[in-house]
């Protein structure tokens, strides 16, 4: 897909799922560990995880559409991730949801704004961020809410 409407709806939708789950989440529960050793982050944490990657897929499309090239690879995406962890250790539901609100609309409005051209070029590569964009959230989601049993 690279109409950038759509691709920022998918993104939108999947952000706002994830705001809605943010809402049913018992209050007792914000603050547990449900994923055990797998993920030892807390339901904060990992929503709070989820804007901060809208964050660093911005800059990798920002940079892709000026043509520029972007080295992303697990060890890079590991490195993002555990520095977030480090230094957010207890976002409350409320910070959480403006963090969500705020980055995936700047993401949203980003994405929208490309011509087709730059979405389909760097072989791909911003649609397939964009895409990445919208399943992260719902994975996160869907793993929490079997974890949390809701």
């Amino acid at each position: 897909m690279t109409d950038g409407a759509a691709l920022g709806g998918a993104v939108s939708d999947a952000r706002d799922r994830l705001i809605e789950f943010v809402g049913r989440c018992p209050v007792d529960q914000w603050a547990s560990c449900p994923l055990g050793d797998d993920d030892p982050r807390t339901v904060g944490v990992i929503v709070d995880h989820v804007a901060d990657a809208y964050e660093y897929l911005a800059s990798w499309v920002t940079e892709l559409a000026r043509g520029e090239t972007v080295e992303v690879t697990p060890v890079v995406v590991d490195e993002l991730n555990a520095r977030h962890a480090g230094a957010v250790t207890a976002p409350t539901r409320e910070a959480a949801i403006e963090h969500l609100r705020r980055s995936g609309d700047e993401f949203v409005a980003l994405v929208m704004s490309l011509r087709p051209e730059q979405l389909s070029g760097s072989e791909g590569r911003i649609t397939r961020f964009a895409d990445i964009a919208a399943r992260h959230a719902d994975a996160h989601r869907a793993e929490l809410e079997d974890a949390l049993g809701l």
